[in-house]
């Protein structure tokens, strides 16, 4: 993924070719994550592609350049793209094997897809069941082209565990979770691995920062409980 406390905690990284799902609360680092990880990838001269329903290109630029990463400099080597559109318009595309944007897959040998956020397709739909075929199909196209994909689901602050409209969690084959947490009235950020098929995965909730160069995963929360209620406290 890039982040190398991430991967010791996916034992190694995703599974090439595999789904899979970052959820969290809007500033706790899904976009951040995409984004390295598909930097990680051109390091390693793998593609990779952005598909962005609500972030505008400078506003991405700007938050990488805060990173230190120069987005613009991977564009031009044909290392990184930047894809804008609408939830309808790329489930039209991705319905197809040959449309335009399946093309564009191999034309630019894409390896490692984003996208931000699959939260947009549940105003496609009320109907569970359609959600739940609008995800299948949306993965099922990821796989057709051989990508390794990491969606970026949204939740509310206080949410841990709910209803899932679609069920999305049950489609992907890895989820992980980002939280803003209180300790000692300060706002810290926690990653846990809910799941993830196929390979052992570390189960306990570990501190995530947010540094110039990227996420970084730390050690556990040693001494406190309730880490994923959002306020945690010592255990007596």
């Amino acid at each position: 993924t890039g982040c190398a406390g991430l991967d010791d905690m996916l034992a190694g990284g995703f599974i090439p070719g595999s789904a899979n799902m970052v959820r969290g609360a809007p500033g706790t680092g899904k976009t951040l994550l995409g984004l390295q990880f598909l930097i990680h990838g051109a390091a390693h001269k793998e593609p990779g592609l952005l598909i962005s329903f609500e972030e505008f290109p400078q506003s991405l630029h700007t938050d990488a350049e805060s990173l230190g990463w120069n987005l613009h400099a991977l564009e031009e080597q044909g290392l990184l793209l930047l894809f804008f559109t609408s939830p309808q318009v790329l489930l039209q595309s991705l319905s197809s094997p040959t449309s335009s944007l399946s093309d564009l897959f191999r034309e630019r040998g894409i390896k490692r897809v984003v996208l931000d956020s699959v939260t947009h397709f549940t105003r496609l739909t009320n109907d569970p069941q359609q959600l739940r075929n609008i995800y299948n199909s949306v993965v099922n196209a990821l796989k057709r082209e051989g990508m390794t994909s990491l969606l970026i689901a949204e939740e509310g602050r206080a949410e841990v565990q709910r209803s899932e409209r679609g069920q999305l969690s049950f489609v992907v084959d890895t989820i992980i979770l980002l939280r803003f947490v209180e300790i000692e009235s300060a706002i810290q950020r926690a990653i846990a691995v809910l799941k993830m098929r196929g390979s052992d995965h570390a189960e306990e909730i570990r501190h995530l920062e947010i540094q110039r160069g990227g996420l970084n995963v730390f050690g556990v929360f040693d001494g406190r409980e309730s880490i994923l209620t959002g306020i945690s406290h010592r255990v007596s």
